[in-house]
C-alpha cells in the first residue's frame, strides 16, 4: 500500500494526466477500503458454488410444484370416491391456498429475523410431514385440514428465491431466478406422470400417490444442512466474521480470489416490519406488486385447476365448451354422473404441464433484454388473449392447445414477477416483502379455486371473463411500477433505495 501511495503522490507532483491519476488513486482506494457484499459477490463471480446452490434450491421448487399439481388430480378423484359436492371439492384446493396465504408473511418474517437457512429447513420438513400425514386421512374433514397444513408449509417456498438471489452476481441474477421455473415445470410434469402410474392401480392408491409426491420435500430438508447462511443477513446481524467466512467458502468453490481489503461492517439494528413496505419510498411499489401477485398466482393456479375441470366435461372433439350446460353436470351434487380422470385426461394434463418449458425459455431469453416490467406485461396480455379464445367454438384438441399456450405464458409471467420482487426491496425486508406478496397471491388463489370449480358450473363466460380481465389490468399495473431492476445491484439497506430510484 505504501508503494501505491508513493506512486499516487508522484503523479500529483509530476502533473500527469488526470485520468491516469484517478485510475491509480482508485486502485489504491480499492486495496485499502472496505468492500461490500455486492462487490465481493461480483468479484468472486458465478461458478461451481452457484451451480450447486441452483441444483439444491431447485429441489424445493419441484416439491412445491408437485404438491400444488396434486390439487388438479386429488380433488376430482375424491369428488367421486367420497361423493362430494362441488363446493366441498373446491374447499380441498382452497384450504391449501388459505394455508399458504397465512404462512407466507410469517415465513418471510421468520427468515428475516432468524435466518434464511433455518427457515428453509422448517418449510421443507413441515411440507413433508403433513404431506405424508394427509395420505392417511380417514375422512373429508381430515383431508382438508392436513392439506391446509401442507399449504402452510409450501407457503414459504418463495423464500428460497430471495435466498438464492443474495448469492448471484448481477449479470446472472435475472436469468437464474427466472430459470427456477424449469424445476417447477419438472414437478408439474412429474405429478400427473406419477398419478398415471399409481392411482389406477386400486381404490386407495391415491394415498400412495400423496406419499410419493412428498419425497422431494424431505430430500430438500436434508440438503439444507449444506446451505450456508446468507452473508448479507449475517452482516446485517453484526456477524461480520461469519459473513466473511461464507464469502471465502464461495471463492474457494469457484476457484477465485476474494477482494482486497476488509468486509464492510454496517449492522442493521432495526428489524423488518410490515409498515416498512408501506413507507413513502415503497408504498406504490408494494400496492402494485400485491395486485400483480394476486393476478399471476390466480392465473397460473387457476389454469392448473381449470384444466382438469374442463377435461371432465369435454370428453370428445365433437362439442364446444360453450355448448355444455355445466350446471347440470355436477352442481346438483349427483355423484353418479362423476367422470373419473382417465388415461387421456392424465396425458392431456401432462401436455399442458409441458407447456411451461417454452414459457420459461421465452422469459429467460427476454428478461435481461427488455427488462422485467415489459416482459411481464406482454406475457399477461398474451395470456388474456388465449383465455378469451376458449370461448370460440372448438373441440377437445383445440382446447388442449389453448390451455397449453395459456399455461406456458402464465408460467412465464409468474417467474418474471418472482424475479422482480426480491430485486426491488432491500435485504432488511426482502423475505418479508416476498412473503407478503406471495401470501396475497395465494389469497387470490383461494378465490380462483371457487371460480374454477364452482362458478364454472354456472357460466364459462363469467369464468373466462374474470381470468382475462384481471390479466389485462395486471399488465397495466406492471408498467406503472416505479423502478425497473434490470442491470441494478441488490439493495442492502433502506437508504440505498432512494439512490436507485
Amino acid at each position: 500500500h505504501k508503494a501505491n501511495f508513493t506512486m499516487a503522490a508522484n503523479i500529483r507532483n509530476d502533473r500527469v494526466s488526470p485520468r491516469i491519476e484517478d485510475r491509480v488513486l482508485q486502485n489504491y482506494r480499492s486495496d485499502v477500503d472496505d468492500y461490500t457484499v455486492d462487490e465481493a459477490i461480483e468479484r468472486i463471480g458465478f461458478g461451481r458454488f452457484q451451480i450447486k446452490l441452483y441444483l439444491v434450491i431447485g429441489i424445493s421448487w419441484i416439491a412445491d410444484s408437485m404438491e400444488l399439481m396434486i390439487l388438479s388430480i386429488l380433488a376430482p378423484e375424491l369428488l367421486c370416491k367420497w361423493r362430494l359436492t362441488t363446493v366441498e371439492e373446491a374447499w380441498i384446493s382452497s384450504l391449501v391456498f388459505i394455508g399458504m396465504t397465512l404462512s407466507s408473511p410469517l415465513w418471510g418474517y421468520f427468515c428475516d429475523r432468524y435466518g434464511r437457512r433455518l427457515g428453509l429447513f422448517l418449510i421443507a420438513f413441515s411440507t413433508f410431514y403433513f404431506g405424508v400425514l394427509s395420505a392417511f386421512s380417514p375422512s373429508y374433514y381430515w383431508i382438508i385440514l392436513l392439506r391446509g397444513l401442507v399449504g402452510f408449509g409450501i407457503g414459504g417456498t418463495p423464500m428460497s428465491v430471495g435466498y438464492c438471489s443474495e448469492f448471484l452476481p448481477l449479470k446472472w441474477r435475472g436469468r437464474c431466478l427466472s430459470g427456477f421455473s424449469v424445476y417447477w415445470s419438472v414437478g408439474s410434469c412429474l405429478a400427473p406422470s406419477l398419478a398415471l402410474l399409481v392411482i389406477p392401480l386400486g381404490e386407495e392408491w391415491w394415498r400412495c400417490f400423496l406419499c410419493l409426491a412428498s419425497i422431494p420435500s424431505v430430500i430438500f430438508a436434508i440438503v439444507t444442512f449444506w446451505l450456508p447462511e446468507s452473508p448479507r443477513f449475517d452482516l446485517l446481524c453484526g456477524r461480520r466474521e461469519r459473513a466473511n467466512s461464507t464469502l471465502k467458502r464461495i471463492a474457494k468453490d469457484n476457484n477465485t480470489a476474494m477482494p482486497l481489503g476488509t468486509l464492510g461492517f454496517t449492522p442493521e439494528t432495526k428489524r423488518a416490519k410490515v409498515s416498512d413496505l408501506f413507507s413513502q419510498e415503497y408504498r406504490k411499489t408494494t400496492a402494485l406488486l400485491l395486485f400483480i401477485w394476486m393476478t399471476v398466482c390466480s392465473s397460473y393456479y387457476g389454469m392448473v385447476i381449470l384444466t382438469s375441470e374442463l377435461f371432465q366435461v369435454q370428453t370428445s372433439d365433437t362439442r364446444c365448451l360453450t355448448e355444455f350446460s355445466f350446471g347440470n353436470q355436477k352442481a346438483l351434487s349427483c355423484y353418479s354422473e362423476c367422470h373419473f380422470l382417465n388415461t387421456r385426461d392424465y396425458v392431456d394434463i401432462l401436455w399442458t404441464s409441458i407447456a411451461e418449458f417454452p414459457g420459461v425459455f421465452l422469459t429467460v431469453v427476454f428478461i435481461d433484454l427488455v427488462g422485467r416490467k415489459l416482459i411481464n406485461a406482454v406475457e399477461l396480455c398474451i395470456f388474456g388473449v388465449f383465455i378469451l379464445l376458449l370461448l370460440v367454438c372448438s373441440g377437445r384438441t383445440v382446447t388442449v392447445v389453448l390451455l397449453f399456450c395459456a399455461r406456458g405464458i402464465a408460467m412465464g409471467a409468474f417467474m418474471a414477477t418472482y424475479t422482480y420482487t426480491p430485486e426491488v426491496y432491500p435485504t432488511t425486508v426482502r423475505s418479508l416483502a416476498l412473503g407478503l406478496c406471495a401470501g396475497a397471491g395465494r389469497l387470490a388463489a383461494v378465490i380462483i379455486a371457487f371460480i374454477a370449480q364452482v362458478a364454472l358450473q354456472q357460466s364459462i363466460y363469467l369464468t373466462v371473463g374474470i381470468y382475462a380481465g384481471a390479466a389485462f389490468l395486471a399488465a397495466a399495473a406492471t408498467l406503472c411500477l416505479p423502478l425497473e431492476t434490470k442491470g441494478k445491484h441488490m439493495i442492502e439497506k433502506r437508504e440505498e433505495s432512494n439512490k436507485n430510484t
